[in-house]
């Protein structure tokens, strides 16, 4: 078939799995950019962020989803919001695990079950951390735990080791369908939305404990001249104690975060940065409906 009559295929691609299971890693790996936060601490990735990968016949709009947990709070729910609703319009489902993990009888793995329009390709991630019987024998499990699955691989999203394959597997079960955005774009989220991710992913990798889950970044001002971006930008905590924590002594801990985050603004915007970063006090704003409103999780 002459390439310019291929029919061309496209549709969105879920990618569900539980906190720390490499999901983030395995989207930035198959968009071939770093749209999503990737740290060693679970429950990073809080809203739903589509990469757009674009080809002359196709176009692939994979979501990250937050990782499936028991919500104990407003932002748990509106997390798990966020992983149904991707559920219920995905074309086709990555539903990704790792060698260490079990799901039996978990909600959402009976909710894959009862799926049987949707393909589920269940992808067994980190088997560079096992042998080979490990991972036979986890292959073997799931595919007895997801017997409607289309397909079970195992891959190493960190070394992008069968990610081609998931590729492959991804695009087969796409519909033919003309492209759902402009072919230029890689996300359907704004340049500020990226910035702040930035900043909430250097808090994470600075702070201990319960530090990062109580922090919210918001972008005020992301204003983009000739030569320079200048952003503005305010991290909001729960209670004084943490504003003085987060700031540090002398502001050192505060102005650590912004030099880190404001370098990887340039990588990723590939223009010079100027940062300014706040702190201020949103009083318990996780279990505030109009706080997370606000922050845009409803």
């Amino acid at each position: 078939m002459n390439p310019e009559t291929k029919p061309h295929r496209a549709g969105f691609v879920s990618i569900i799995g539980k906190p720390n299971v490499g999901k983030s890693t395995l989207m930035n790996a198959l968009v071939g950019e770093r749209l999503s936060i990737v740290t060693s601490k679970a429950q990073t990735t809080r809203h739903r962020i589509l990469g757009i990968l674009n080809g002359d016949d196709f176009q692939l709009i994979y979501s990250d989803t937050p990782g499936i947990i028991q919500p104990k709070y407003e932002l748990h729910n509106a997390m798990m919001s966020f992983v149904y609703s991707s559920l219920e319009d995905a074309d086709v489902v990555l539903f990704v695990t790792d060698i260490y993990e079990k799901h039996d009888e978990e909600p959402v793995v009976e909710r894959l079950r009862k799926m049987t329009d949707t393909p589920i390709i269940l992808l067994v991630n980190k088997i560079d951390q096992a042998n080979q019987e490990e991972v036979e024998a986890k292959l073997a499990y799931w595919k007895e735990q997801l017997p409607n699955a289309a397909e079970v691989l195992p891959i190493s999203a960190l070394n992008h080791f069968g990610t081609d394959g998931v590729l492959q597997l991804v695009m087969e079960r796409l519909p033919i369908h003309p492209p759902y955005y402009p072919k230029d774009e890689l996300t359907d989220k704004p340049e500020r939305f990226f910035a702040a991710e930035m900043v909430r992913e250097k808090i994470f990798k600075l702070y201990k404990k319960e530090i990062p889950y109580s922090c919210e970044v918001v972008i005020e001002e992301f204003k983009e001249e000739d030569d320079i971006i200048r952003i503005r930008g305010i991290i909001y905590v729960e209670r004084n104690s943490q504003k003085g924590i987060v700031i540090g002594q002398g502001g050192e801990a505060l102005k650590k975060v912004g030099t880190w985050a404001r370098e990887e603004m340039e990588k990723f915007f590939q223009k010079k940065v100027f940062l300014e970063m706040y702190v201020k006090v949103n009083e318990n704003w996780r279990t505030d409906p109009k706080a997370l409103s606000r922050f845009g999780y409803q």
